[in-house]
């Protein structure tokens, strides 16, 4: 192997544009030139590798560095299917990974390919330096997260358990950048995320042919289903990680913002202080409810019939703890005695967070930035951090990058021009490096 190669490690941003250069849309997701390469790099540099595959076009990539065995393995972990960029205007084309003004720009730069490219490095740095961790360290590059996981995590979980064995925290996505609010710098870490809960809504009513309407039928019933979802929250819940999150944050923040921050978790004030944070509110309005999203409907199969079935389908989140049995109960009291409620698909996750990991992840933090303020996050979506925890597992997302104002990690992600600083990657690299020297007792 090249010298060049050999230390590519840093030149996080380099590893990066070769990720993003690989068309892994998904679907179909096609991971296996990319996980292919990253596994020459790996083997090149003396990691032993694993690859396991439930599709040979769909493989995942287990690499291990040896610990001094003081410690219980430590999981890094990422995906690198992306999701797809039909429709989208880019400035820079989405598969082509350029370097422009020190971004680079790309499908993947954010989720996660970015996050993968540093966690990459770092094995890679470690190993150059002949770094021995407290415990081994396992790197899994994983496909299919942006869809049902089956070919990645769930695959894994599901038919290679032993290779988990032993450990119990992880380090995914959603975590660990800069979230600049009211003047202050929040480094949010991902403690818990969501549990996904889809329904479908049915109401029924008289059938007829369409050249004569009916008043009242099935699909009038359907608008006000619609309608009540449309203006109605669902009951206010505020779960252990949401509170310290919201304290955390609010403690932070110059007054008022702290203040109004804090009637949140006041159940009776909470939905009012929602409609008066403007575009803050879509980001906690999730993590104080459980929640469903109308995205499809079934009726009549014929122009001139009119339905005597109407459904909808749901995608339903719910917070962590929480079962669907209490979702149904939820919209059932919302929705009332017309409307039928069946789950179609239920994914549990953890019932609380196992914190034994935060304090040295937010102690690097604030050794990368000393003015800035970790925080627990709670993620309103779902990452394969759901899988693992059927090991017992406990995600953080924390893959630190330090961005700059004005740049809103959500609002790229999945979206046109997704991109990232290069400076950011080597700052998440050194946070990276920090854990795995220390990440023992």
């Amino acid at each position: 192997m090249s010298l060049e190669r050999t230390t590519i490690w840093q030149r996080p941003a380099e590893l990066l544009q070769e990720l993003i250069r690989f068309d892994t849309t998904n679907p179909p997701g096609n991971e296996a030139p990319c996980i292919a390469h990253v596994d020459n790099l790996l083997r090149g540099a003396g990691i032993e590798t694993t690859i396991l595959a439930r599709d040979e076009a769909r493989p995942n990539l287990i690499a291990r560095l040896p610990g001094r065995g003081q410690a219980p393995p430590l999981l890094m972990y990422g995906h690198v299917d992306v999701v797809p960029t039909v429709g989208q205007a880019w400035t820079h084309p989405p598969f082509e990974g350029r370097l422009v003004d020190g971004w680079v720009w790309g499908r993947g730069a954010l989720d996660m390919k970015g996050e993968l490219a540093m966690m990459i490095a770092t094995l890679l740095r470690a190993r150059a330096e002949d770094l021995e961790p407290p415990g081994d360290v396992l790197l899994a590059l994983l496909s299919d997260e942006e869809a049902l996981g089956q070919y990645g995590a769930g695959y894994l979980v599901q038919e290679h358990a032993s290779l988990f064995d032993g450990i119990r925290y992880a380090i995914g996505e959603a975590g660990g950048f800069t979230v600049h609010l009211a003047g202050r710098r929040i480094y949010p870490i991902m403690v818990a995320e969501k549990q996904t809960c889809s329904l479908r809504a049915t109401v029924r009513g008289p059938a007829g042919h369409g050249a004569v309407p009916i008043r009242g039928g099935a699909m009038s019933k359907l608008a006000r289903l619609l309608q009540v979802l449309d203006r109605r929250r669902l009951p206010v819940h505020v779960t252990p990680e949401t509170r310290q999150m919201i304290e955390t944050i609010a403690t932070a923040l110059p007054f008022p913002q702290g203040a109004v921050l804090r009637l949140l978790l006041r159940p009776a004030l909470t939905d009012r202080v929602l409609d008066l944070l403007g575009p803050l509110s879509s980001t906690l309005d999730p993590l104080l409810h459980n929640t469903v999203s109308p995205t499809g409907l079934r009726g009549s199969d014929s122009l001139n019939v009119i339905p005597c079935e109407v459904s909808v389908a749901l995608d339903g989140r719910l917070l962590p703890g929480f079962t669907p049995e209490v979702m149904l109960a939820e919209l059932g009291q919302l929705l009332g005695d017309d409307v039928d409620l069946e789950v179609t698909c239920y994914e549990p996750g953890p019932k609380a967070a196992d914190m034994g990991l935060y304090d040295t992840l937010a102690a690097i933090l604030r050794e990368l930035d000393p003015g800035g303020t970790p925080s627990p996050l709670v993620v309103a979506g779902v990452t394969d951090a759901r899988w693992f925890s059927r090991l017992g597992i406990q995600t953080y997302g924390f893959t630190p990058m330090k961005l700059p104002p004005g740049m809103d990690f959500w609002k790229m992600v999945h979206a046109a021009d997704e991109r990232v600083p290069a400076a950011a990657l080597d700052w998440g690299v050194d946070g990276l490096y920090r854990l795995l020297q220390r990440f023992g007792p």
